[in-house]
């Protein structure tokens, strides 16, 4: 029960995240000078009172231990699950039930979407941040988003990887949710499953709208 509370909880910090994430990305539809202040702004947060980068520092620390945790909770369950059916399947039949929550597409590709969505942090950590992959060239936030992103292969990794996060946002926030006790009666799985829904739409059409305006030159 305490490895699904830490997967839980661990979860929706990384989806809290994703929101102010989502929304820092939405800036871009202000221009330049709103997106680079924001990103520097994003370091100066706090001062003189905080060091220069001493937020962000924290949110990236807090998200690194989250990210940790919500894959140690993950090999445990698996481990536990493989132990005790000896398949590590969710379901022993040979036919999948896509019924319910539990049958959805998405909670049977939570593993699989798991594991791309680390592969792409890692792809866009060296996009945007490290700068070792950078398509469009450019020097400041702004620019290096927009020239990224005027590259049709580019916006399809970025559409692929949020379909994934879709997914998983779909079936983990309802589970973690349901973890933390909030699955009390129908009535409620049924609103869990709305807000599930709710928080996996607006995530991913928050995070497309960027790309797909640049690329459709609607931001330029």
């Amino acid at each position: 029960m305490v490895t699904k509370a830490v997967m839980a909880v661990s979860g929706l910090i990384m989806v809290g995240f994703l929101v102010a994430h989502m929304y820092g990305n939405l800036l871009v539809f202000g221009g330049p000078v709103m997106f680079n202040e924001y990103a520097a702004h994003l370091r100066t947060i706090g001062e003189p009172m905080i060091p220069y980068s001493g937020i962000l520092w924290v949110v990236r620390i807090v998200l690194l231990v989250s990210v940790v945790a919500h894959i140690v909770s993950v090999v445990k369950l698996w481990r536990r699950s493989h132990a005790a059916t000896g398949t590590g399947k969710r379901y022993l039949s040979k036919k999948r039930r896509f019924t319910g929550v539990q049958g959805t597409y998405a909670a049977f590709t939570m593993r699989m979407g798991g594991i791309t969505l680390a592969l792409y942090v890692v792809f866009h950590l060296l996009h945007l941040t490290w700068k070792v992959v950078n398509p469009g060239g450019g020097h400041e936030p702004y620019e290096r988003v927009v020239l990224s992103f005027q590259n049709w292969w580019m916006v399809l990794i970025y559409a692929l990887a949020m379909v994934f996060l879709g997914l998983h946002l779909r079936h983990g926030v309802w589970s973690a949710l349901t973890t933390l006790g909030a699955n009390t009666s129908p009535v409620a799985r049924r609103r869990l499953n709305l807000v599930a829904v709710a928080v996996a739409v607006v995530l991913v059409i928050g995070f497309l709208l960027p790309p797909f305006s640049i690329l459709l030159g609607l931001v330029k």
